[in-house]
């Protein structure tokens, strides 16, 4: 049978991580967009993303694969070199499960010439199994212009 003072240092142990654990879980900051450059801000209004839909597919390892495609249009005056964008997905709550920063736009593609649109395809093979199974919120992370 355990001593009184060992039962008692391990309900001090337990105490002290859940107190931890709330702490961390109240004081977690709400999820922020990277700051852009100026001018990259400003631009941003002339990137459109259109025709995103999301599909699940099963992989012939018996993986479940969840696919974001879409269309990004430039609507300015300046080709880019490159966009990124965050994948943002929530849980049944709305809490943060996982956030990706992926490019849909890059130089080997050819970058996005002004009035020039282009697909993307997004796959994601290690979403967390508390993903609420909408489509993530998706965010302009970065862009660079050519």
């Amino acid at each position: 049978m355990a001593s009184k003072p060992a039962l008692a240092a391990v309900g001090v142990v337990i105490a002290a991580g859940l107190g931890f654990f709330f702490y961390m879980s109240r004081t977690a900051q709400p999820l922020q967009d990277a700051p852009l450059t100026t001018e990259a801000e400003s631009y941003r209004q002339n990137l459109r993303l259109s025709d995103v839909s999301m599909k699940a597919t099963d992989s012939y390892a018996g993986q479940t694969i969840v696919e974001i495609e879409g269309k990004i249009g430039n609507a300015g005056s300046k080709t880019l070199d490159t966009v990124e964008i965050y994948c943002v997905f929530a849980d049944a709550y709305g809490q943060l499960v996982l956030r990706k920063r992926l490019p849909i736009v890059n130089s080997k593609m050819g970058g996005l010439k002004p009035g020039e649109t282009k697909t993307f395809r997004l796959p994601f093979d290690d979403l967390p199994a508390s993903w609420n199974q909408a489509m993530p919120r998706l965010v302009i992370a970065s862009m660079k212009f050519a």
